[in-house]
């Protein structure tokens, strides 16, 4: 025998099957598909889901759609009985205490060091302390929650919890107070204040002194024609009440004459002095020249 006759043992391998290369193939013309239709055409596949149009079932039972909280939040959870388990086989250290007679400071247990022991998968999640089993150690445990009843077992074993919270406002800068902050602030905002309220006082204050008021001078109220002695202010006897409160008007209107002492006249100007004193001379008669 030769390595040219070496055969695979019959049965073992099945060649493929070759489609649409003829008749004599055995699988020619249709290559095994039928005849028309969706399947019999190339990129004609189907979802297994599929059913043909009508309500899939899926959507014909409610039940199977479900509900996801968006708001949800994915622990990482530990019994303390798990805890508790390990802490007395000696898998957290414990510090040593400073005197003779100083107590053991209770063992330190947190996410890194369950994730070291094994209790936890990963730290990717936040930690949940759960109620289930006994605990008989005192422990410290630092974690994102903790269930009443494990709260209760840490504390009655003589141990502490310390919850860690995410800030949900900014804080301040280590070394800085904010109560110092928000004083200087608020002195800050005081002055300002002070400034913007003294601005406007000061301007007006200002312009006050600047220009000062003028004293309001009385007005001349009109005077009856009874009171004027002019030739014009006689009224007429049987004159209506009417008439008389219209020349009052029209008195009113006209200038008042300055009032001065009896046996004193008005002064005149010299201009119209002078054309009076000229219609009194008379002209020289034939006679007397």
């Amino acid at each position: 025998m030769k390595l040219h006759d070496l055969r695979p043992a019959d049965g073992s391998r099945q060649p493929r099957t070759r489609v649409g290369r003829g008749i004599a193939a055995g699988k020619g013309k249709t290559a095994g598909r039928g005849t028309k239709g969706q399947k019999a055409r190339a990129g004609g596949s189907i979802p297994p889901w599929f059913e043909g149009g009508q309500t899939p079932l899926h959507m014909r039972i409610p039940k199977l759609r479900g509900f996801k909280n968006r708001f949800k939040i994915e622990y990482e959870v530990v019994n303390v009985g798990a805890i508790g388990a390990l802490a007395e086989r000696g898998a957290f250290e414990l510090e040593a205490p400073a005197g003779k007679s100083a107590k053991a400071a209770p063992a330190t247990v947190n996410q890194d060091i369950l994730r070291a022991v094994g209790l936890v998968r990963t730290l990717d999640k936040p930690l949940k302390i759960l109620g289930g089993g006994d605990l008989s150690v005192a422990l410290f445990v630092v974690a994102d929650a903790f269930t009443a009843s494990a709260r209760t077992k840490i504390e009655a074993a003589g141990g502490s919890v310390n919850v860690l919270e995410i800030p949900t406002s900014p804080l301040a800068a280590l070394g800085i107070t904010p109560e110092a902050d928000a004083g200087e602030a608020g002195g800050a905002d005081d002055a300002a204040t002070g400034k913007r309220e003294a601005g406007p006082q000061t301007k007006s204050r200002a312009k006050s002194q600047a220009k000062p008021q003028a004293k309001p001078q009385p007005k001349s109220q009109p005077r009856s024609a009874a009171s004027t002695g002019t030739p014009n202010s006689k009224v007429k006897a049987g004159t209506s009440t009417t008439d008389t409160g219209a020349e009052d008007a029209v008195e009113a209107e006209r200038p008042v004459e300055d009032e001065r002492p009896a046996g004193t006249s008005a002064p005149k100007d010299d201009a119209a002095a002078e054309p009076a004193a000229a219609s009194d001379a008379a002209p020289p008669s034939g006679d007397d020249a």
